[in-house]
């Protein structure tokens, strides 16, 4: 039987021309199952291991003080160590922070919180739009948001590096990183930053915006939320316009050794490595550089990972001694403010005192909520805690004034605080409820949010 020659190299023209024309289709709207990326096997098998932290470590009930720093604001209910990427949807879903919503338009939280948490986030703003995306109660599109941050929220659907969402795309153009120019070690620590950043939600539009409109580092943005007027929210103590950072690890890590050296947060945290086969890929289990110390460590430093581990063991000791000192002054302040407030003080008398515990906590609070700043900027750290201690100081001494001219000379009592427990009555939660609506939106409200994700884009429920 004969055979056209021409029939294969037009079979393949044609194969390559679907698949150009599938890949760009694809490429505009994210691909947000990660399974749909097995085929990289040693990459998405690596993925996988994020869900090995089960752990889940209780920051408040290990410091109680915190409740206290964020007395009216969800950080007090609930507070636990982040895990691993396998459970940010797990995790969100549980906290007490996103309260118990029955329905779409329910809950204390807006639907920016699912921003950091998910591929399904640039898809659905690739599909709906920006505007779209930040309208309304977190719970408004709680069955569209069901996989775990993974494949998307980095890579385009032909796995190309990328950054994912727009408004993070607005912010490095806010600080001139342009993708075009930047090089692979800016490119690997931008994909990072979408996340791993300082950020606030805008007043109007609930849009997520990175304040880094004067600079990115700490004073330039107290300088920039000041020049706003912005507050996250009004302490349910002091009465203080409060600020709370979130995980500034961008802000701190770029001026520090290592970024100041353009090492990029995948050298450390998700390192080429080599398998027993000798193949090498990117591992996708991102975690303490120490675990994987010859392909992260070792590769610049001649030090032993003993020494090493010795080093940023006392780092993180100095750190930590700073910081207790930092939130003793703070809750002292806190209720010193209410006593001020309780003794007939004005807005006016408070304000000078106000701003400084707003400055004092939001100094502290960029040097606490950078994760690993032991490691990523230990310089700075201590710098922010002293600073937090100076305001602190500031704001106590006027408050001593303000409480003296209206009659009180005696020390501010500060109630039991020692428990989380304790210090959660003290500012006056309600944990019984909170935690029985939480375990009513869970039972009743979460699976119906899978069973329509599912039915609506297929998958397996969680």
């Amino acid at each position: 039987m004969m055979r056209n020659p021409l029939i294969r190299p037009i079979a393949a023209m044609l194969t390559a021309l679907l698949t150009v024309a599938f890949n760009a289709s694809a490429a505009q709207i994210t691909e947000a199952d990660n399974d749909k990326f097995s085929r990289f096997k040693k990459q998405h098998q690596s993925w996988m291991k994020t869900s090995e932290s089960t752990e889940v470590f209780d920051v408040l009930a290990d410091d109680p003080n915190l409740v206290v720093l964020w007395a009216g604001y969800g950080f007090s209910k609930d507070y636990n160590k982040a895990r691993g990427h396998h459970y940010t949807i797990t995790d969100i879903r549980n906290t007490l922070r996103t309260g118990g919503p029955t329905g779409k338009e329910d809950g204390p939280m807006p639907m920016a919180c699912w921003s950091c948490k998910s591929p399904d986030v640039p898809r659905y703003i690739d599909t709906n739009g920006e505007e779209d995306y930040f309208t309304g109660k977190w719970a408004r599109n709680g069955d569209e948001i069901n996989n775990q941050i993974g494949c998307g929220n980095c890579h385009d659907n032909n796995t190309r590096l990328r950054i994912s969402v727009p408004f993070a795309q607005r912010a490095m153009d806010t600080i001139g990183w342009e993708w075009k120019t930047a090089t692979k070690s800016q490119k690997q620590t931008m994909v990072c930053s979408q996340c791993h950043v300082e950020y606030y939600f805008e007043k109007d539009t609930k849009f997520v915006k990175f304040p880094w409109d004067m600079g990115t580092q700490a004073d330039d943005i107290e300088k920039y939320y000041d020049s706003i007027g912005f507050k996250d929210w009004t302490h349910g103590l002091s009465k203080a316009p409060m600020l709370k950072a979130q995980h500034p690890g961008f802000e701190t890590t770029t001026a520090g050794t290592h970024g100041r050296n353009n090492v990029s947060c995948t050298d450390c945290h998700m390192p080429r490595v080599t398998n027993e086969k000798g193949r090498k890929y990117t591992d996708h289990n991102v975690g303490n550089p120490f675990d994987q110390f010859e392909f992260t460590c070792a590769r610049c430093h001649s030090q032993s990972k003993e020494d090493l581990e010795a080093v940023v063991a006392n780092y993180k000791s100095m750190v930590t001694d700073a910081k207790l000192k930092a939130e003793k002054q703070l809750v002292h302040a806190h209720f010193e403010a209410k006593a001020a407030w309780d003794a007939g003080a004005t807005e006016a008398e408070m304000n000078t005192s106000l701003t400084a515990i707003r400055h004092a906590q939001w100094r502290w609070d960029m040097a606490i909520a950078s994760h690993g700043i032991h490691m990523h900027n230990p310089a700075e750290a201590l710098r922010l805690l002293a600073t937090s201690l100076e305001r602190s100081a500031d704001a106590r001494a006027s408050l001593a004034r303000i409480l003296a001219k209206h009659g009180n000379t005696d020390v501010v009592a500060i109630p039991d605080i020692s428990t989380k427990a304790a210090a959660q009555a003290a500012i006056g939660l309600d944990m019984d409820k909170l935690e029985a609506d939480k375990a009513r939106f869970l039972q009743n409200v979460a699976p119906k949010w899978d069973e329509a994700y599912n039915n609506k884009y297929g998958g397996d429920d969680k």
